[in-house]
């Protein structure tokens, strides 16, 4: 098993995101990562997939999205040099003045921006990769009693020069 990362263009349309994920689930393939948005062509949506899955299953995965009429393009992402991020918002409850501190100094450290701050918690948002969220979170539950994760899925877009994720 190998994560692996599709990008598909498709057309802009209501229940378009419910067959593609009904792809998915009807199969019995399992989704890590789905997001989606509108392009520069408000009428062409692009998804980016993450899925973790054996050579022949995402081969399989592949055929079938090209085979759906809703779908444009289709294209693996998996061994190509990539752009990735994700966006996930961590809030630290309960937090005294020192451990406020810790985490402003922690979110420097981190590149990630300080968006709200109450009496005693403090809101992160980070724009990273999905291993840095991951450390990110490891250190906050290690350091913190309370802490509330949401995490979107990630966004990639292919690489102009040859730097990757």
């Amino acid at each position: 098993m190998k994560n692996r990362w599709i990008a598909l263009y498709v057309e802009n349309e209501v229940g378009v995101l419910a067959k593609v994920s009904g792809l998915f689930s009807g199969k019995s393939y399992n989704l890590q990562s789905l997001t989606v948005g509108t392009t520069e062509d408000e009428t062409i949506s692009r998804m980016t997939i993450g899925v973790s899955s054996d050579d022949i299953t995402f081969e399989q995965i592949k055929k079938q999205l090209n085979s759906m009429v809703e779908v444009i393009k289709v294209i693996d992402l998996t061994n190509v040099p990539i752009h990735m991020k994700e966006i996930l918002f961590a809030k630290v409850l309960g937090c005294n003045v020192e451990q406020k501190a810790e985490i402003f100094q922690i979110a420097q450290v981190f590149g990630v921006q300080v968006e709200d701050i109450g009496s005693d918690s403090v809101l992160l948002e980070c724009k990273l990769t999905e291993r840095r969220n991951n450390e990110l979170i490891a250190l906050l539950k290690e350091k913190y009693k309370r802490i509330e994760v949401v995490r979107g899925g990630a966004v990639a877009i292919e690489s102009i020069s040859t730097s990757c994720r």
